[in-house]
């Protein structure tokens, strides 16, 4: 049973943003994963709070995140956007909390490891200068978990990535924002719908726009792919280039991702490679050609490829389509993977 009051090695938690939609799959996670704990607190921003949720069957208040004492906390999850982040982050970790956030606060920030355990779970030997370790981007996790072993192998020259990222990346909000718009325009094909969360609106439709414009004429979606995916993987010099999709599928995200390396590949060698990957399903494994999609894959916590084409005329480059669930695999299960190996290696 996960919940042992009287266990002191089993943390105290926080989870702010337990309404949304990450923060309620961090709740289911801890459950199936059986993730122990002694005290576990949910708290929301003041607008989202006075609900009541489950937690292992036991019901728990969402209270406001400005009235908790974080001193009450060894663990803070947080999952509430960026600017209740940048507020109350460094708040809990001044009084004592470990925070693993789940926005684009402070992974760029040189004092907190941006970590992926299967990638660079080492950074996690020791607490963070800053209290903080920072979660990645949700379509940068599949992908360096992936990288990794390339760069290991044949060495990583240049990646180029399209993005196909699902409405669930805005939470809640963004998938009942498809809904509606969906059966708006399946009743009127004029019909926009609303427009609160995508715009133009995602029905019928792919909007190649995430977040800001930059000044490069990049988004700072596809600005993040860039800097987080040289962070993790420890390359500062590593081109990566993207472009990132909003497509009209609920949830888990998808790409197509174009590898060159400093050697030769052979593709035998790197399905092998990939399948032997922890968490991961290769599905080109016996029949070539064979693809996952967000629609049919069965297992939520893997890393599904598939298209695994290396270059008949340069076979240094080679081809990868990769499917994810991003409010598992992109959000709470890596913070929550993050939070087994912290206990397990004794940093709390």
């Amino acid at each position: 049973m996960p919940y042992t009051p009287h266990d002191p090695r089993a943390p105290r938690i926080a989870l702010v943003g337990a309404t949304g939609a990450v923060g309620e799959t961090l709740i289911r996670l801890i459950e199936d994963r059986a993730f122990r704990y002694r005290e576990i607190h949910l708290l929301a921003s003041p607008r989202s709070s006075g609900r009541t949720l489950h937690v292992d069957g036991v019901a728990h208040p969402v209270s406001p995140v400005d009235t908790f004492d974080f001193a009450d906390a060894d663990l803070a999850f947080f999952s509430a956007g960026t600017d209740v982040s940048r507020k109350w982050a460094p708040e809990a970790a001044a009084r004592g909390a470990l925070v693993i956030d789940n926005t684009n606060a402070f992974r760029m920030d040189p004092r907190t490891p941006l970590v992926v355990p299967q990638v660079n779970v080492d950074l996690l030997a020791r607490r963070p200068a800053s209290g903080i370790v920072a979660n990645p981007n949700c379509s940068t996790i599949p992908l360096v978990r992936l990288l990794r072993p390339v760069e290991d192998r044949w060495g990583l020259r240049k990646v180029v990535v399209s993005t196909y990222q699902a409405a669930s990346g805005r939470g809640h909000s963004g998938t009942a924002e498809l809904r509606e718009a969906t059966r708006a325009a399946l009743a009127d094909p004029a019909d926009a719908g609303p427009q609160a969360q995508f715009r133009p609106t995602l029905a019928f439709n792919v909007v190649p726009f995430i977040d800001e414009l930059l000044d490069s004429g990049f988004t700072m979606e596809e600005q993040k792919m860039l800097q987080e995916s040289r962070k993790i993987l420890d390359l500062p010099h590593l081109d990566v280039t993207t472009t990132c999709v909003r497509v009209p599928v609920l949830n888990s995200h998808s790409e197509a991702a174009w590898v060159e390396c400093d050697d030769s590949v052979d593709r035998a060698e790197l399905v092998a490679r990939l399948g032997a990957l922890p968490e991961v399903t290769v599905h080109d494994r016996e029949v070539p050609g064979a693809f996952p999609t967000p629609r049919t894959v069965t297992e939520a916590d893997h890393v599904h490829v598939g298209r695994v084409r290396v270059s008949p005329h340069d076979p240094r480059g080679f081809w990868l389509w990769v499917v994810a669930d991003n409010l598992r695999i992109g959000a709470a299960l890596n913070a929550l993977q993050i939070a087994e190996e912290l206990v397990a290696r004794g940093t709390l």
